[in-house]
């Protein structure tokens, strides 16, 4: 089956991209049509063993309109094979962001040690639009079917 762009054509947004290191030019691509998510790739080797993390570097900085955020969010692929994911998912790049784009992955593979090369996808870069809250304060908050009922409330079986 092939994706029909003209059944959903998704909403775009300019979001320019600069490049950090010489040797990978500015490159945030997504892999397939309707993709939500753009691969971040790694621009240095990186080992890690069981339960370690880095900080690794993407040589991508970018410029956000007013109004989105880019969230970084791990590899679906990279966490069931490999378990390898993003240690704060999704980390969040505000729209005033003009820094290297950075990813702290952590291997939580009990027993196998993980290799990434330069070139190698890392995680997915989600461009999101937001609404800014304008927070009110209040001596009472209105009524909710949850209430207050916090973790686990809901209970573990779908009724």
């Amino acid at each position: 089956m092939t994706f029909d762009p003209a059944y959903n054509e998704p909403e775009q947004t300019e979001v320019l991209v600069k490049s950090l290191d010489p040797a990978f030019p500015a490159r945030l691509r997504y892999a397939h049509a309707g993709d939500a998510g753009a691969d971040l790739v790694t621009t240095v080797d990186v080992t890690l063993k069981p339960f370690e993390r880095a900080l690794v570097p993407t040589g991508v900085a970018i410029a956000l309109p007013a109004g989105y955020v880019g969230l970084v969010h791990p590899r679906s692929g990279l966490a069931a094979k490999q378990g390898v994911t993003v240690l704060n998912a999704p980390g969040t790049i505000d729209a005033g962001y003009r820094g290297e784009i950075k990813v702290p992955l952590i291997n939580l593979d009990p027993e196998h040690t993980v290799v990434f090369h330069p070139g190698d996808r890392i995680a997915q870069l989600v461009v999101q639009r937001y609404v800014e809250a304008r927070f009110v304060e209040a001596d009472e908050l209105p009524g909710s079917d949850r209430a207050e009922r916090g973790f686990g409330s809901t209970g573990v079986r779908s009724a």
